[in-house]
């Protein structure tokens, strides 16, 4: 009886709040010639907004099966079909900044007039089997209420979590409708949780549309001047202190340990564009006695190349200049692969030389024993530790993305990014106009994936140290103490930003957050 209330009450609501979706088509509409996905929504009028097209005059293209909307540089969804005149159309009103019809949704039309159909609904249902029905249908009606009150109250993360839940328990009508509203809630030029919003909600349109993987990899593989995506990712390295002190920590931890060693070699599983590696060098030039002869071994991808505008070729010529500047012995070895496919071979180590291995960012890309059989992330400690190196630094965000089924997956990537965004918001002025570029090329992507991706689609698996710890210790490893100097130099620096941002040392390792959240740690091993 209780399923039969329900919907009953989801029939005669429906017509007066929600769009219609008469016909969904789940398949993937891609084309090559365009990094726009969608999924059909046949008849509809309904807009989802991808990530396709991105540039610094902040337009961001929507797309549907009827028309195209765009991003108006304040961030709101304007269709190119609905930015025409409305000669006769008495429901479009000027103030309606969305570009939509106002009567496209009962919560902006009216929510005392929607409230007022449901408790007449309410009151219809609590006739002769009052008891029955409240006991077996008042939750779901109480979910209801919730729900449109925080519509009604603009509380975007309240609505952006009752969507998720909607999508983790397949009740796509609730999905949709909430996608919908949630499309004339965010911003990728308001407040930080409006930006966040955004992304998100691409995240959860791209994974009922199963194109999580497909907008991935559009993001990644942006045709962006690499020149540009280089700046992007300076500006973020500048702007979010905990990328930079993350790699001050790991530095400090090689430059200890090697502090007496004549030759060192140095494995950088991840070494994008080689900046981790300037203060070293420097470090290394003027230490007493002569600096020591440094040979590295650098570790990327094909993405990363792109990036760079080049191969690892860039990053060894950069790196070799700089080295010779300040008198430091120097050669550079390039191994562009993927941290996946590296064997022994790869690596050239030779006997004579202190070993230090550098995972930076690079291990929670690597699958693990719930994603593939040859667990990639243990496999890669395990060849690590049969060189013997004499220290291994890890630099990884404390966020807890691995394992964890998709609604408790949101709510942690909720949490983290929303710390980030008004990180950068108390940094960089919303008025910058690369802020929009910076947070798409360099965040946007990750938060799509995580919430979008499943199986071996989803690159982006954070965990918490403790289970780094766990996997350490499982490959031989023991802790090593972090350089007490290099960490109170940080704390220095870190006055300099935004009272916000907070350091800890603990249990031997650095935690770097904002206000009560970590959000990135670094420690050592040996």
């Amino acid at each position: 009886m209780a399923s039969r209330v329900y919907h009953q009450v989801k029939q005669e609501v429906e017509p007066y709040c929600f769009p219609q979706f008469p016909n969904i088509d789940h398949s993937l509409c891609y084309s090559g010639s365009s990094l726009g996905s969608h999924f059909s929504v046949k008849n509809s009028r309904e807009h989802y907004c991808t990530l396709e097209s991105s540039s610094a005059n902040g337009s961001y293209t929507f797309y549907n099966s009827l028309s195209t909307v765009s991003f108006s540089p304040n961030g709101s969804p304007m269709s190119q079909q609905e930015s025409q005149s409305y000669p006769s159309d008495q429901h479009h009103s000027p103030d309606n900044t969305y570009g939509s019809p106002i009567s496209g949704s009962c919560i902006t039309d009216d929510v005392c007039d929607l409230r007022d159909k449901l408790r007449e609904l309410e009151t219809v249902m609590l006739g002769p089997d009052s008891d029955i029905i409240d006991s077996t249908t008042s939750p779901e009606m109480d979910s209801w209420r919730l729900v449109m009150d925080a519509i009604s109250r603009g509380d975007l993360k309240k609505v952006l979590v009752s969507c998720a839940k909607a999508v983790s328990e397949n009740d796509l009508l609730m999905a949709l409708w909430l996608m919908d509203e949630l499309r004339r809630m965010v911003s990728v030029s308001g407040e930080p949780i409006q930006r966040l919003g955004a992304y998100m909600l691409e995240g959860l349109v791209a994974r009922l549309a199963s194109s999580g993987s497909s907008i991935y990899e559009a993001l990644r593989c942006k045709e962006l001047a690499s020149a540009d995506l280089l700046s992007y990712m300076h500006i973020l390295y500048e702007v979010c202190p905990y990328f930079k002190f993350g790699y001050m920590s790991a530095n400090g931890a090689i430059a200890e340990t090697m502090k007496d060693e004549d030759r060192v070699h140095i494995i950088d599983f991840q070494i994008t564009q080689g900046s981790q590696w300037v203060t070293l060098i420097q470090a290394f030039a003027a230490r007493p006695g002569g600096p020591p002869h440094i040979r590295m071994t650098g570790i990327d991808d094909s993405t990363s190349a792109y990036a760079r505008g080049g191969g690892l070729n860039i990053v060894g010529k950069r790196l070799s200049k700089l080295a010779e500047r300040f008198k430091v012995p120097f050669e550079f070895h390039a191994a562009a692969m993927s941290g996946c496919e590296v064997q022994q071979e790869d690596l050239r180590v030779r006997p004579g030389e202190a070993l230090a291995v550098n995972f930076a960012f690079m291990l929670h890309h690597m699958p693990d024993e719930s994603v593939s059989t040859e667990n990639h992330r243990d496999r890669l400690l395990r060849l690590v530790k049969s060189l013997s190196p004499k220290v291994v630094t890890l630099v990884e965000q404390e966020s807890n993305t691995n394992t964890a089924p998709f609604f408790p997956r949101f709510l942690e990537t909720l949490n983290y990014y929303t710390a980030m965004f008004e990180s950068i918001d108390m940094t960089l002025p919303r008025q910058h106009k690369e802020r929009i570029n910076i947070e798409q090329h360099c965040l946007a992507r990750d938060v799509v994936n995580i919430i979008a991706c499943e199986g071996p689609e989803r690159v982006e698996r954070h965990e918490l140290l403790g289970k780094w710890r766990s996997r350490f210790r499982m490959a031989g490893f023991t802790p090593y103490p972090l350089c007490s100097l290099v960490n109170a130099t940080i704390k220095t620096l870190l006055e300099s930003y935004c009272d916000k941002y907070r350091l800890e040392e603990r249990d031997g390792a650095l935690y770097l957050g904002w206000m009560n959240r970590d959000l990135v740690a670094s420690c050592a091993w040996n």
